[in-house]
């Protein structure tokens, strides 16, 4: 490419805040490196020429310039002259186009990895490549401030929140009723269609796969796949542009999008992925912050070499005030610009391990997080584990954090596959005390989920044994083994009806489950539509009808139907049942009924005594009292509500179990039964206390102890 003069009048700028904004009649860039002996802003017009102008002004660290004419919409990049020694992680290379990490928007992507390399044979000890990368990396561009308004937050209560996890592209890539140019898109999101399913569903939040710019790893681009899932960050501040209707108005699009969804009264929660980069370990490319200062942005070793804790290649370093600037500036930025009510914080546990050392809820990143008087108002939910052992801190963050809770996942997946004893199950249904009851936080922290993008589809939880990734190209390698599924006596698709009839009754018991456990329930798109990815655990390189929403499912059309009818019914029990989400957890306070508010039932209608939590048991009955629900409206006050009583078995035969007396409710009325394809409950009609009823084989049955004792 062919390079023009340097523009010789340039203003000195400001230090803050970083990134490119245009004010003066030009546009003020600003990008830090405590490294560089010298940075030049490269403009690349039209025509693939570059223009480079030395950026002078250094104040802090950080390298500032107001170019005067230049304009938004103009692409640039950096070079950094500096140091190329890795041996102290160093690798400065001119020759290696960057992109701003303060990009609001980016185009292109890489195209030619031996371009990009900034090394030549050996990473860790070869010899600074002198390769130019213009032309096969990606390119920050310049943008205009603001944008349509993103309406109002909906500020939902987190104990009335039901989340769903959604990807962006795959939500309405096939959708029949969405103009086909929007399908897969942030507008395809925003479409009447989608917004009105999403309602009529009844989720209050959508949690959004990664929105940030991602790009490819190199291993994918090598083997022609495509990294879907976008766990590949490169630019926190720009919107990833693949899911823009139009190229370049990913910025507008995403922010008519939240305006839709808040206009509808949900909330917009996005996956961040703060623990590492696209661009790998040390031999992957330079695109952008191992190239501006790559002991400032990455965790390494005191030899100098690149650490990994998150399985990705690179570690971001937690204790860097770089990435503490960073990370927070990115998420006011989404919160604040973009219109985003709350973040999803990708392989949390990273943040609070500053130096790679131990975790320490209190570390730098985290309280910087939390103590932001922005930030401090959204949602804010952890991933809390890592790649390593000592990463796994289900329980263990601060008293701000909302947790994705594992162990509630893997606990309701093995009761209802047969695994006896019902002592972590009861833990897991009332809302996790034995994990969040000791630092100052309530049972909606505990993120109850049974799937996530990352693993079986409900559908596939009850249809396979082992995972099926061979079309990912790894040989099946890939994805956990541990998967705690169960496919009822066949692998995979079958025509025998008795399954059939099996597998979605129980997955009617997993959505029953999570839906009215206490704490904060979350599913993924697709598991009320009997989705299914034929096995596959780990499809994050799979851009195709594996993992988008089949809205037309063949062969599954009635147990699609059904299974949605179903979610609503469950949805809208839990958001008319205060008692079911109640935002303190239980202790055994006495109630106006004078029994404690919460009580664990035998089958024979006694309650549990300490020896019983130790037994071999497969059926469970839990009664909360509804008159002294914690629950409050939206003016505070408090919200009393029927009491109920849950019964959940999960043994091969039925069993019979007699109901509490009186002092627990004079008649009781089933609500809701998982033995039944929509839930309708059988016609027991009005039960008296101390009834006796029969449970299905492996089926959940709620029933309701009205206040005043009627139906």
């Amino acid at each position: 490419m062919a390079t023009r003069p340097s523009v010789d009048h340039v203003l000195a700028g400001r230090p803050f805040p970083l990134g490119a904004h245009a004010e003066a009649g030009g546009v003020r860039f600003a990008i830090t490196s405590a490294v560089a002996d010298f940075v030049e802003l490269c403009l690349i017009d039209a025509d693939g020429s570059e223009r480079r102008i030395a950026l002078t002004e250094r104040t802090f660290g950080v390298w500032h310039g107001l170019v005067p004419g230049v304009t938004p919409g103009q692409r640039y990049g950096y070079r950094v002259h500096g140091p190329y020694d890795p041996a102290r992680g160093l690798r400065c290379n001119p020759n290696k186009l960057l992109v701003d990490p303060y990009a609001r928007q980016i185009t292109g992507t890489l195209t030619d990895l031996r371009a990009a390399q900034g090394f030549t044979g050996d990473p860790e000890r070869g010899r600074m490549s002198t390769v130019d990368s213009l032309g096969s990396v990606p390119l920050s561009v310049v943008t205009s401030p603001g944008g349509p308004d993103t309406g109002t937050k909906p500020e939902v209560p987190f104990e009335e929140a039901v989340i769903y996890e959604l990807h962006v592209k795959g939500f309405t890539e096939q959708h029949p009723f969405i103009p086909e140019p929007l399908r897969g898109t942030y507008l395809g999101l925003a479409h009447p269609v989608a917004i009105e399913y999403l309602t009529r569903l009844g989720v209050t939040s959508v949690e959004l796969l990664p929105v940030h710019w991602f790009q490819d790893e190199p291993a994918l681009i090598r083997n022609g796949r495509h990294n879907y899932w976008g766990y590949s960050p490169l630019g926190y501040f720009a919107p990833h542009a693949a899911y823009a209707s139009e190229p370049g108005r990913e910025v507008e699009e995403f922010r008519l999008m939240v305006a839709a969804l808040h206009a509808a009264g949900i909330e917009v929660i996005i996956d961040v992925v703060f623990n590492h980069t696209a661009e790998g370990g040390p031999d992957g490319p330079t695109l952008s912050f191992r190239g501006l200062d790559a002991p400032a942005y990455y965790l390494h070793t005191d030899r100098g070499h690149m650490a990994d804790i998150t399985g990705c290649g690179n570690t971001l370093e937690a204790a860097s005030p770089t990435v503490v600037r960073l990370v927070t500036d990115s998420l006011r930025y989404w919160t604040q610009e973009m219109g985003v009510d709350g973040f999803r914080f990708d392989l949390a546990s990273t943040l609070g391990r500053p130096r790679g050392g131990k975790f320490d809820r209190d570390s730098t990143l985290l309280t910087a997080i939390t103590t932001d008087p922005v930030l401090s108002r959204c949602k804010l939910i952890a991933e809390p584990w890592d790649a390593t052992g000592d990463g796994y801190r289900v329980g263990d963050f601060g008293a701000q954090w909302a947790e994705w809770n594992g162990r509630y996942r893997d606990t309701v997946r093995d009761f209802w596959r047969g695994a006896t004893g019902v002592r972590d199950l009861a833990y897991r249904l009332s809302g996790s005390s034995d994990l969040y009851d000791h630092n100052l936080r309530r049972p909606w922290q505990s993120i109850n989920f049974i799937t996530a993008h990352d693993g079986f589809t409900v559908r596939d939880l009850v249809s396979y044994n082992e995972k099926h990734n061979d079309a990912n190209g790894e040989d099946n390698r890939d994805g956990t083994n541990d998967n705690r599924s169960w496919n009822h006596g066949v692998e995979g698709d079958t025509a025998d009806q008795e399954i059939l009839a099996l597998r979605t009754r129980q997955a009617r018991n997993l959505f029953a489950t999570l839906l009215l456990s206490t704490g904060t329930p979350m599913f993924t798109a697709g598991d009320e539509f009997w989705r299914t990815q034929h096995g596959n655990n780990n499809a994050y390189c799979l851009d195709d009808e594996t993992s988008w929403f089949d809205w037309t499912p063949d062969g599954g059309a009635d147990e699609a139907t059904a299974m949605l009818a179903f979610a609503r019914r469950v949805i809208r029990l839990r958001a008319a049942s205060p008692a079911l989400r109640q935002p303190e957890f239980f202790e055994g306070r006495t109630t106006p009924t004078g029994k404690p508010d919460l009580i664990w039932f035998r089958p024979d209608g006694e309650e549990f005594d300490e020896s019983d939590w130790f037994e071999d048991r497969r059926t469970l009955g839990m009664w909360i009292d509804g008159s002294n629900s914690q629950a409050r409206n939206r003016e505070g006050e408090l919200v009393p509500d029927h009491s109920w009583l849950l019964w959940l078995h999960a043994g091969a035969e039925p069993v019979q179990v007699i109901l509490p007396g009186r002092e627990y409710g004079k008649t009781f009325k089933a609500s809701l039964d998982t033995s039944s394809a929509d839930g309708s409950p059988a016609d027991f009609g009005v039960l008296e206390a101390k009834s006796r009823i029969t449970l299905p084989a492996r089926s959940l049955l709620l029933l309701r102890a009205p206040r005043t004792g009627n139906s």
